[in-house]
């Protein structure tokens, strides 16, 4: 069967397969599996001795590393081993270092064995036996005596550890392969048949062909690696000195935050803690009793406040920055004259509404996408069509045709960013360290080529306005299979990456896939998370990358070299296994200068995130993020071995009472222990490998493998193909499938019955139950023991568009809201869940701050009214202050003020950002958080789901027009009250004042001063209400007074300014006649 990249759709359930207009057939490569004894941090082969050995690093487990990385670990690392956490002991050879003298039992290599009184072949026998017990744990060498009572023979003996079975015959030989050398334990049967050849000649062992051996690797590791020779010296010469270059080194180093800022920062936090102590410890004891309701309130609020500031302040402890070394990633990774090693990445794109979401903007972010700087081969974009609009398809292929122009213009002339949107429209001058003679010429050419495109991006939406009767037909005739937005197949299409199809210049193009999951009435689809979860299935069956980015429609690759940066943490021989994604942090296009209502959020990119990056990684926003697969399949991150603890655990390790004693008294008993353990761990192995030889164990086998089918297909679901992926940590896909079959299981996966009594959206994928998916998912990941990195490029990695619109952006955060208020009803509320698992407490603290701050909205509402009530009632939250309490007032404010300047100081934040985002949680606080609680407890409890339309008025032109356009909607009406009833109790308690003289303008300052906090965090809400034209919408002001009348009216009826016995009549003192 043909596909020809055409369009497939089709349904598993009702058994339909279509292929329209097959012309060629895709081709769908496979990764290249790799095999043998590599080291295990720099990925290259592990060299052999003269000895004829492979070079053993650790003699406690036999970690495969390189002398090379041996080297730099004793010279710069922990002097440790990776796996096994024993230090490393200095080997013939290798230099001192630090710490070596202290070891008592350091290995004597030279006369480890005696071979002195051992015939040649003895020796040759014991090497062979230590080199198959590589890995194992154990010393595969036999004693003095067993070697003497072994005949050498062409064939080589059972391996034991208690001597050869006499029941099994010697032609039988169980050989174990550590698991880092493949997947799992084989049994690989190994024989020598040319008994005439010595085995000691084989391997070089007194041979003078060894040193011939030796240079030869030597001129390889250099032209491998290019070794960098310091004057005077070779590196390769000189065995003190060790084989290092750039491409050795890590590929990413944390920079942590200079003393000279965080430790004020520190001293700072806990002195406001012992502040908020004694402003407490005043405040309780000292209750305002004419305004008891008032000052309880108060309190309440303020006990609120404090909890909620300490859950948003302790993740911010130990804040840290990130360098990536781009250079070592190439040197490491893409040698020169070979083939790429960078791994492959999965990219997935999500639409829905075409209309809401422009064709254009979709268009712009994936070019960018198609013109990264990475291997095209090893990289694929999905793009998932959640609405099944033709538009999209149309704009798709219409933009794959674009792309073959636009892509190699790019990667040519190196130009930033790769959406041309966006490029052409960058008020920068862009001849700038251009040298090509033919830039300007092609440059013109492609502008006038996109604005080509745009034309036909625009005649598509345009045509798009109105649907016909009979709905959408293809080019050929053929009904578009998604005319139904609810009632559709699956559809697949293949644009870019098939045969044939390359761009002008005749190079390869990155693979483009068009993705609509299979809709029917009846069944819960998820929103975006469900369609998430369909492009990860869809990739795992055509590519099945390692890795995964995702990206909103409206977020283009704005520096090409992104993904580079993300495997600088992924692909990290040393750190890079327990990542489980990489954050890259949200930056905006399109925003006013002043950014009124805080749409940058820097505060919470350049402070929160770094800080959580400082103990287990930031959380997952929704978009930028580079996830690894096995993360996201829900397995859990490798464990990392504890080093082993002190063996004098009486007194420090400088004391002299213990004289040794018991340090080797202790490491005798544990070599002893350890050895025994391994021993009998290898007998159990062996003796399971024999039984395997005998036939034994083949029924048991059998059914073990049948159980774990099973399990794997309740888990990930019932197709073979991605189950069969699934289990593959490097990725990759069947070599003999074909596109057909792959493309047929593909419609499988996306079909939507196929997640029925599986894992996913469970613990498997992206996690449903919450509008919110991105917090629950990396909060997922996080309990299963994975950290995540956040990576800040001096060039931003990606950019979007947001809301400048108050509405909208009122609106965005009520969506966050409300996701965070369903994950705190749900089970997976990190008050209760996670607990032995993998996530850190102060990453808990992050996680509950993220689910309980839309409870904030009440307490922060009734404060923001408190100072409008003491205006109208006279009364005040704060009894009359003494010197004491002024004095912690002061000291509360300046630790407060203090906090914030230092917090923007090691962020680089500017002041004007940290006032906008004060302003805004003010503002979001009391309107979107408050009707997200509401709508939250409606739908959680009671199963209503409350929606807030919005509606749009006419715009003006220029720019940042949207900035003025005005949108009723019921969000507004809270923070509008707030401000209207403070302006009226300012107004009159100054009213107030001046009838009373100056003995009253002292207990007014208080309240003024409270009341003109909430006026000034609302500002920004009150220039959005009156726009570009001073004034203020009729239906907004009409309710607003009628609530504020009401508020007034009822103060002034439970607590009248006049006295409940009658007024007060007294003797004025003046003769009237």
């Amino acid at each position: 069967m043909n596909t020809g990249g055409r369009l497939i759709a089709g349904s598993h359930n009702r058994n339909e397969f279509v292929l329209i207009n097959a012309d060629e057939t895709a081709r769908i490569k496979s990764v290249k599996e790799l095999s043998g004894q590599t080291c295990q941090i720099c990925g290259d082969e592990i060299e052999i001795t003269v000895d004829g050995e492979p070079f053993v690093a650790c003699n406690e487990c036999a970690f495969p590393i390189c002398r090379p990385c041996y080297e730099y670990e004793r010279r710069e690392g922990n002097q440790a081993c990776p796996q096994c956490k024993t230090r490393f002991k200095r080997l013939k050879g290798s230099p001192r270092v630090e710490g070596d003298e202290e070891e008592e039992d350091i290995d004597d290599l030279e006369h480890e064995f005696d071979y002195d009184d051992m015939a040649p072949e003895h020796v040759a026998e014991a090497m062979l036996t230590a080199r198959l017990n590589t890995g194992r744990g154990a010393t595969g060498l036999s004693s003095h005596s067993d070697l003497g009572n072994n005949v050498p023979s062409s064939q080589i003996p059972l391996l034991t550890y208690d001597g050869e079975d006499a029941e099994i015959s010697s032609d039988h030989h169980a050989l174990i392969v550590p698991p880092f050398m493949g997947h799992g334990n084989r049994v690989h049967p190994v024989s020598y048949a040319d008994s005439s050849v010595p085995y000691i000649a084989v391997y070089g062992y007194g041979s003078v062909a060894w040193k011939d051996r030796m240079e030869e690797w030597k001129k390889k590791q250099n032209d491998k690696f290019q070794v960098v020779k310091h004057e005077g010296v070779d590196e390769l010469d000189d065995p003190d000195l060790p084989m290092m270059d750039e491409g050795r080194q890590p590929l990413s180093r944390k920079i942590p935050i200079p003393s000279s800022k965080i430790n004020p920062y520190r001293m700072i936090v806990i002195l406001r803690l012992a502040i908020l102590g004694l402003f407490f410890h005043y405040r309780i004891l000292h209750p305002v009793n004419d305004a008891y309701g008032l000052w309880l309130t108060s309190v309440i609020c303020e006990i609120w406040f404090a909890v909620s500031w300490i859950f948003d302040q302790f993740p911010k402890w130990y804040p840290i920055t990130r360098e990536t070394y781009l250079d070592r990633l190439s040197l490491r990774y893409e040698k020169e004259g070979k083939p790429s090693e960078l791994a492959n990445i999965d990219i997935f794109v999500s639409t829905v509404d075409p209309l809401k979401e422009p064709p254009l903007i979709t268009a712009n972010t994936v070019l960018s996408i198609l013109a990264v700087d990475y291997p095209v081969d090893k990289v694929a974009c999905y793009v998932s069509d959640d609405g099944a609009a033709m538009l999209t398809f149309e704009a798709l292929s219409e933009t794959s045709e674009f792309a073959r122009k636009w892509v190699p213009f790019c990667k040519k002339f190196n130009i930033e960013p790769r959406a041309p949107e966006w490029y052409f429209t960058q008020k920068i001058d862009y001849l700038r360290n251009k040298v090509h003679p033919s830039f300007v010429r092609e440059r013109r050419a492609m502008k006038r080529d996109y604005e080509e495109f745009k034309v036909r991006i625009n005649g598509l939406v345009a045509t798009a306005q109105k649907v016909p009767e009979d709905g959408w037909t293809m080019q050929d005739g053929t009904p578009w299979p998604g005319n139904n937005v609810r009632d559709h197949p699956g559809m697949i299409q293949v644009f870019l990456g098939h045969s044939g199809v390359r761009d002008v210049e005749g190079n390869e193009l990155p693979r483009l896939v068009y993705v609509s999951r299979e809709k029917r009435p009846g069944f819960d689809h998820h929103k975006k998370a469900g369609a998430m979860n369909s492009l990860i299935r869809v990739a795992g069956v055509l590519s099945n990358a390692p890795y995964m980015l995702n990206v909103d429609c409206d977020h283009y690759i704005n520096n090409s070299k992104a993904l580079r940066e993300a495997m600088c943490f992924m692909m990290d021989p040393t750190l890079g296994k327990k990542i489980c994604y990489v954050q890259f942090p949200q930056r905006f296009d399109g925003i006013d200068r002043h950014d009124r209502y805080s749409n940058r959020n820097v505060v919470f990119f350049d402070i929160n995130m770094k800080g959580l990056d400082g103990i287990q990684g930031p959380i997952y926003v929704g978009t930028g993020c580079v996830f690894r697969r096995q993360a996201l399949y829900g397995y859990d991150a490798p464990v990392k071995k504890k080093p082993p603890g002190k063996t004098c655990n009486c007194l420090p390790k400088w004391c002299c009472l213990c004289f040794g004693s018991r340090k080797n008294k202790k490491t005798k008993q544990n070599n002893e222990t350890k050895t025994k353990s391994k021993q009998r761990e290898a007998s159990k192995q062996i003796y399971a490998l024999e039984n395997i030889e005998e036939g034994v164990g083949e029924g048991n086998a059998e059914k073990s493998s049948a159980l774990s089918q099973t399990k794997l297909e309740k888990k990930f679901g019932q197709s073979p193909v991605f189950v069969a992926s699934a289990i593959l940590e490097n990725g990759g896909v069947p070599k003999e499938a074909s596109p057909a079959s792959l493309l047929r299981e593909a419609i499988q996966v996306i079909s939507c019955g196929y997640e029925d009594k599986t894992e996913w959206g469970k613990e498997v994928g992206w996690i449903y139950g919450s509008v919110t998916e991105d917090i629950l998912t990396g909060f997922k990941m996080h309990c299963h023991g994975w950290r995540s990195v956040y990576c800040i490029p001096e060039r931003p990695a990606f950019k979007g568009s947001a809301p400048i619109n108050l509405s909208d952006r009122l609106h965005q955060v009520l969506r966050w809201a409300l996701g965070s208020v369903e994950i705190f009803f749900s089970r997976h509320c990190p008050l209760w869940y996670g607990y032995g698992g993998g996530l850190k407490s102060l990453e808990r603290f992050s996680y509950i701050n993220s689910v309980v701050y839309p409870l904030t909205s009440i307490p922060l509402l009734i404060y923001c009214a408190l100072p409008a009530i003491c205006l109208l009632t006279g009364k005040f939250i704060v009894p009359e202050i003494s010197n004491y309490a002024s004095l912690i007032f002061i000291l509360l404010f300046s630790s407060i003020a203090a906090t914030g300047v230092l917090e923007m100081q090691w962020g680089g934040v500017g002041i004007d950002d940290w006032w906008r985002n004060e302003q805004f949680w003010v503002i979001g606080g009391v309107s979107s958080h408050l009707f997200a609680l509401f709508q939250g407890l409606l739908k959680v409890l009671a199963g209503v789901d409350t929606n807030f339309t919005v509606t749009s008025k006419a715009a003006d032109d220029g720019e940042f027009s949207e900035l003025y356009i005005f949108k009723w909607t019921s969000l507004l009406v809270p923070p509008t009250t707030l401000l209207i009833i403070n302006i009226i109790g300012v107004v009159v308690g100054i009213s107030d004042a001046i009838n009373n003289g100056y003995d009253s303008w002292g207990p007014l300052f208080g309240r003024l001063f409270f009341a003109f906090w909430v006026i000034m965090h609302l500002y920004p809400f009150l220039k959005g209400l009156l726009g570009k034209q001073d004034r203020m919408p009729t239906i907004i002001l009409v309710w607003s007074i009628l609530l504020s009348s009401i508020l007034t009216l009822l103060w002034v009826r439970v607590n009248p300014f006049v006295s409940r016995d009658g007024p007060v009549l007294e003797v004025c003192g003046l003769n009237c006649d």
